[in-house]
């Protein structure tokens, strides 16, 4: 994740009008022997009027600053700046047109200590509308996150949101700021409450936001929170790389039983445009062992016609597989029918289950579905949830979205099947520009 960087400071200088001139007090010069007194006099004059002293106007007088800005000749302004905090007994304004010009010349030099004092000076000046101090704010906390002092960022940002009633212009910023801090643990509980606050209001989160979240998982090393972060992408930002993500960082759990392993490659190849190569074969293997040659032979046929089979050192053995997936899937369609008395009259389903799914893979979904709700009916299985979880599947590949949901939910356990059952309720809910 990038470290975005907000609008350019000097943009938002320009925006909230630091060149505007002062006023200026147009009284007669003092004597002298008077000089002490006068100045005493101007400065609480100008206290009331918001203008400043001849003194220090001829300092600051913009038809003489902005000649020597745009010639560049900053250490002149700045000696002028300095000549002006040298007078007696300043007012509040006069104070505030120094700022002003400090801020100015601050940001023209990148002399962030005399941009940051100034601004902040600017902003307790009084001399503000709350529009133009919401707009200095802003201005301060913006420069304190580009140069990456993210605490007092933090400050400023949610100062601005305090003030201005709008606390959802910075947020990003103000999350990133404590993400940037390596304060992980605030962050995290900072992404949380927006994350819950849109779920309540049925928003869909930012793909940023998610993406924060996952990269807060993986530098806390926090693998739950991770995962939790890329459920949610692939929820609503369904690509390859994330649906890939999610199911390898699944498998890393250390609960996760290998047996599912037929079962990821189902959901990974229903979901992502193309499979690595030897996933494709490993997948087709898998298949043949567990029964299911029309399975292993649609593997195959999806890794020759994306071009990953068939080539390169490997592709004897691709052959190899390809033809044993053709032949058995072959027999088997010739042959599926028969076993069906025999499944029937098993004590217990799970040949009717096995038999059902075979069906499924040869796209006789009804068929399929109505003997694995028989072999569950039927009872005795080993595994029942793993049933459950075949169904849903069923459902989900038969179009049944429905059907699908309400059974996939069903389905219990933590070794991996209920993971894969909430997947495949992602994939069923999909966007419609995600689906295939």
């Amino acid at each position: 994740m990038s470290k975005s960087r907000i609008a350019r400071i000097s943009l938002l200088l320009a925006a909230i009008g630091l060149n505007a001139a002062p006023a200026f007090i147009g009284t007669a010069h003092a004597q002298e022997k008077d000089k002490a007194a006068a100045a005493a006099a101007a400065a609480a004059e100008a206290a009331k009027q918001d203008t400043v002293r001849p003194d220090l106007f001829k300092l600051v007088d913009p038809a003489v600053i902005k000649p020597l800005m745009d010639a560049k000749n900053y250490a002149e302004v700045e000696s002028r700046i300095k000549q002006g905090e040298a007078l007696p007994t300043l007012s509040a304004y006069e104070s505030f047109v120094l700022n002003r010009l400090r801020v100015a010349l601050g940001s023209a030099t990148n002399n962030q200590p005399m941009m940051t004092a100034g601004l902040a000076a600017v902003i307790e000046s009084g001399k503000l509308s709350d529009k133009e101090r919401g707009d200095f704010i802003q201005a301060l906390a913006t420069t304190y996150y580009n140069n990456k002092d993210y605490t007092n960022a933090i400050v400023w940002f949610n100062r601005y949101a305090k003030e201005s009633g709008d606390a959802a212009k910075n947020r990003q910023h103000v999350l990133r700021s404590y993400y940037f801090n390596n304060d992980f643990a605030t962050a995290k509980v900072e992404l949380q409450k927006d994350l819950a606050a849109k779920q309540q209001s049925n928003t869909a989160p930012s793909m940023e936001e998610l993406q924060l979240l996952a990269n807060i998982g993986a530098k806390s090393k926090d693998p739950a929170t991770y995962l939790v972060a890329m459920e949610n992408l692939v929820k609503y930002y369904p690509t390859d790389d994330y649906w890939l993500d999610l199911l390898s960082r699944t498998q890393g759990k250390a609960t996760y039983s290998t047996r599912f392993a037929l079962d990821v490659f189902r959901l990974e190849k229903a979901a992502v445009s193309k499979m690595a190569p030897e996933e494709y074969t490993e997948m087709a293997e898998l298949a043949l062992l567990a029964g299911f040659p029309t399975e292993a032979k649609k593997a195959m046929d999806a890794g020759y016609a994306l071009g990953v089979l068939g080539t390169g050192p490997n592709a004897d053995k691709h052959r190899k597989v390809r033809d044993q997936a053709n032949r058995q899937a072959a027999d088997d369609s010739k042959n599926i029918a028969s076993g069906e008395a025999s499944a029937k009259k098993s004590k217990d389903g799970t040949g009717l289950v096995n038999l059902g799914y075979a069906y499924v893979t040869m796209e006789q979904f009804d068929k399929g579905i109505d003997l694995i709700q028989q072999g569950i009916a039927k009872g005795g299985l080993k595994n029942a949830e793993d049933a459950k979880l075949r169904l849903g599947v069923s459902y989900a590949l038969a179009g049944k979205k429905d059907e699908a949901i309400k059974t996939l939910e069903t389905v219990t356990g933590t070794d991996g099947r209920n993971d894969l059952a909430r997947y495949w309720i992602l994939w069923v809910n999909r966007p419609a520009t995600a689906a295939k």
